[in-house]
Parts: structure tokens; sequence; C-alpha cells
């Protein structure tokens, strides 16, 4: 178990490097990091962040996408879903489905198509997943900007809590309400759907990849079960609250992107509108 100065020792480190596009050892390579000593970092950032005048909104869902878990290079064992929160000066809203987006100070950039929900109200603590469905305000489609301060994008799981969650900046599409329809039958639309993700340059448009959930156990709605059930077990976190906006992992592998493309999305099987960001 980390001490606190150990912690906040490593939560400064990575502050820095984000703040200075610098990449940094593996933190696992120093000492042994377990998970929870990992999320004791990750209170330790956000201790500092809220100090500095940013504000939690929501929060990031990671590795509860089974098929997505050979695409990282992810070095150990430890394949559990994982969580980080994110801010509001990380949060973008894509006016009329389109956008764009500076790439200055990211490290390593990648993109990944996502669902987004927002809570309406608190789940129950033993909320199933209708129940939980039951609390979405509203959906959207998002892009979360994956960064990675480590090189060649390789690290533990705990590196991965400890460092942001990876989370760079969430873009987000139209919120669409949910009627109370669709939130009853919303694990079985979700996993009916599609998504086709593409990169547009000066040279051309090409398809770079395809996504969908083949079953209810791989959704979005059961990746919000997953961290519902999670932090159940960390009493020094808040569990979900009304307001909250959670981003529910990528439909994709994340691919490296770059200033002067433009990326675009399409869904089938469900109502929700493609993206279209470009990057600069």
């Amino acid at each position: 178990m980390l001490m606190t100065s150990q912690a906040s020792r490593y939560a400064h480190q990575l502050l820095d490097a984000r703040a200075n596009t610098q990449l940094i050892p593996l933190l696992s390579a120093t000492e042994p990091l377990a998970i929870n000593d990992a999320y004791d970092i990750a209170r330790s950032i956000a201790d500092i962040r809220i100090a500095q005048g940013e504000q939690p909104i929501g929060r990031k869902i990671g590795f509860g996408v089974h098929k997505t878990w050979d695409k990282y290079g992810v070095i150990d064992d430890a394949r559990v879903p994982i969580w980080a929160p994110i801010f509001d000066s990380t949060v973008r809203y894509a006016e009329d489905n389109h956008g764009t987006q500076s790439l200055v100070g990211a490290s390593q950039p990648r993109i990944e198509p996502e669902i987004v929900f927002k809570l309406g109200k608190a789940p129950h603590p033993d909320a199933g997943l209708a129940e939980l469905a039951d609390c979405i305000e509203w959906m959207a489609h998002g892009f979360e900007i994956v960064t990675c301060p480590f090189a060649n994008w390789e690290f533990t799981v705990a590196d991965v809590i400890a460092a942001f969650g990876l989370h760079g900046t969430l873009i987000i599409g139209e919120p669409h309400v949910l009627s109370s329809a669709t939130r009853h039958n919303l694990a079985t639309i979700l996993a009916g759907s599609s998504v086709s993700l593409s990169c547009n340059t000066d040279t051309g448009s090409s398809l770079r990849g395809a996504g969908f959930f083949n079953n209810e156990a791989d959704s979005p709605l059961h990746a919000l079960w997953h961290l519902h059930q999670l932090l159940k077990t960390q009493g020094d976190f808040a569990p979900l609250s009304a307001g909250e906006i959670i981003t529910t992992g990528t439909w994709t592998d994340a691919y490296p992107i770059e200033a002067g493309q433009t990326w675009v999305t399409a869904f089938s099987g469900i109502a929700l509108p493609g993206l279209t960001v470009s990057f600069v």
C-alpha cells in the first residue's frame, strides 16, 4: 500500500507530464503498483485538480468491453474494468454534431467512438441493468481522445488508472433524451447496434474501423453496471449521482490521430447521429 506522500508524489509527476506533454517511465517499473495504489494516486490527482478550480462532472469507463483488451499495450494480467474521473475542463459539446479540436498538448493521442450517458437520478445500491437504464436521462455519441504518458502505449492496468485512465478530452454530440420505452429496451437496442469510423484527409477518405456489441453483456449499459458495482467496494469515492456524465468505453480500436485529419462516424441500429470532428 502506498503512503500518502508517495501517492501525492506520483500525482504531481503525472500532472507535470501532462502539462508539459512529456513521456515518463511506467510507475509500476519503479515499485510494485497494485490496483488500490493506483486509485489512491487518482484520488490525489482529483484533489489537486479540484483545489486548482476544476470541477468533476462524471467518469470514464475503461476496459469495460472484453474485445478491446488485446488492442491495447497492456503488459499485465489484471484485466478488470476501470474508471477515472472526468472534469469540466476536458469535456466539449459538438454543435450540430460537428466540431474542431486542437491536439496541442496531447501526448500520443488516439480516438475512441463511445456512447455517453447522463444520469438523471442516482441509482439504488442494488440496481440491476433495468434499474440503471431507468436512471439515464439522456444518451449521446461521443469521441474520447485518449492520451498516454508512457512510451509506445505500453502499461499495466494500474498505470492506466493512475494516469487519468488515459483520458484526454471528451467531445459529446447531440444528447437524446430517452423515453421510458427506450430505457426499458436499452440493453437490447445497444446489443444490436454498430458504428463505423472513417478518417478524411486532403488525399482521401478511408474506413478505419467498425464496432458492435454481439451480446448484451458487452454493452455500454453493462459497463455502467460494472462501474456501479465497483464503486460499492471503494469507500473513498462517491457513488454514482444525478447529473453525472458517464462515457462507457470504445466501440472500436483506439486509432492514432494527428492534425489535418477529420474523423467521421455513422451508426446503425440506434437512433443516434454520427459525429464529424476535425483536428488541428
